[in-house]
């Protein structure tokens, strides 16, 4: 099985995928960077080039997300490594 990961790494690497792979995983770890209340109010939608779109449900937790950006992209960047999310953009 470790052959197997090895190969697909290796090959998603040599295709140059390897970095949007990263920045999708941003998706799925958002409720645990964020917390459960942030990720039931702002649900990350998609990542562009290394900015992260997320939708907020009202401008006050648009306001929210805003404060706290910094510190959400680095825990962020911690989980899935170097600077995988470049920016991050809430609507």
């Amino acid at each position: 099985m470790e052959q197997l990961k090895s190969a697909l790494n290796a090959a998603l690497k040599r295709e140059g995928l390897d970095r949007a792979v990263r920045q999708s995983e941003a998706l799925f770890i958002w409720e645990e960077v964020v917390g459960k209340s942030v990720a039931k109010n702002c649900t990350p939608e998609e990542v562009k080039h290394g900015i992260l779109i997320v939708r907020a449900l009202t401008p006050v937790w648009r306001n929210e997300i805003a404060i706290k950006k910094k510190e959400i992209l680095e825990k962020l960047n911690t989980k899935l490594g170097k600077e995988t999310i470049k920016d991050m953009r809430v609507l």
